[in-house]
């Protein structure tokens, strides 16, 4: 299922949001090459985040390959990559879809809390999915990068304040797509219910790589515990007013 609108209107310009959007594209077809070769597997290897590097836990001098002529090489811990991993994406696919669910639940977000408090928010939230990838998977090889765990932390947000929005979604089916219209809480808790249940296959299955499905879970989970402290109630009680007919 895949977002492309809500019923949820917004009363301030999503700068941030919108901002935010600009950057990571920005970085994708400026420092990633608009995913092409030698600079994604460049950018990926430099300011991606590899769990075992930080942990020190991967000897420095490690050869990573990731694929036909691309090999990482561990070197010191930066913790930087916590931040630029967070702008950085794998593929044309992986960038389109972060950023169309940001813009769908994001501009709500942002409009909830104002725009300082959304930018710090989105950046905690991003932390704590990483933090949470590294503790699951501390030893890992393989670099992290992708705005979906900040993003996650707008879904859990959004969950816990606006449950009952409408959300139009596109749903494939083989050659065919069509639409269909749920309550958030229904898209969002089925989203993280998957990503819960990939996790645990993953750590069943032991299989190294693909998509860091608990960086998704605890950015969600920051989400819903930083939207109270978080959300500005003067915005919310706007949000609130019924619009003038």
């Amino acid at each position: 299922m895949i977002p492309y609108k809500d019923e949820n209107p917004t009363f301030l310009p999503p700068v941030v949001t919108v901002g935010i959007i600009i950057v990571n594209a920005l970085v994708w077809l400026f420092v990633q090459g608009a995913g092409s070769e030698p600079s994604l597997g460049a950018s990926v290897c430099r300011l991606g985040l590899i769990p075992g590097e930080l942990t020190r836990t991967l000897p420095l001098g490690t050869a990573v390959p990731l694929g036909p002529g691309i090999t990482c090489v561990i070197g010191p811990p930066s913790y930087a990559a916590i931040f630029t991993s967070m702008f950085m994406h794998g593929g044309w696919l992986h960038i389109i879809g972060n950023m169309l669910f940001l813009w769908v639940f994001g501009n709500n977000i942002e409009d909830s809390m104002g725009h300082v408090r959304f930018l710090v928010f989105y950046l905690l939230c991003g932390i704590a999915a990483a933090a949470t990838q590294i503790v699951v998977d501390p030893h890992s090889r393989v670099p992290m990068v992708g705005a979906s765990g900040a993003i996650s932390g707008v879904l859990g947000a959004y969950v816990l304040l606006y449950p009952r929005v409408r959300v139009h979604l596109l749903v494939p089916l083989g050659f065919f797509v069509t639409t269909i219209v749920l309550p958030a809480y229904v898209m969002l808790l089925y989203w993280f219910v998957l990503q819960v249940l990939q996790g645990a296959l993953g750590l069943f299955a032991r299989v190294e790589g693909g998509v860091a499905v608990w960086a998704h879970v605890g950015g969600f989970l920051a989400g819903l515990i930083l939207i109270k402290p978080f959300t500005n109630p003067a915005l919310l009680a706007q949000r609130r007013v019924p619009h003038a007919t």
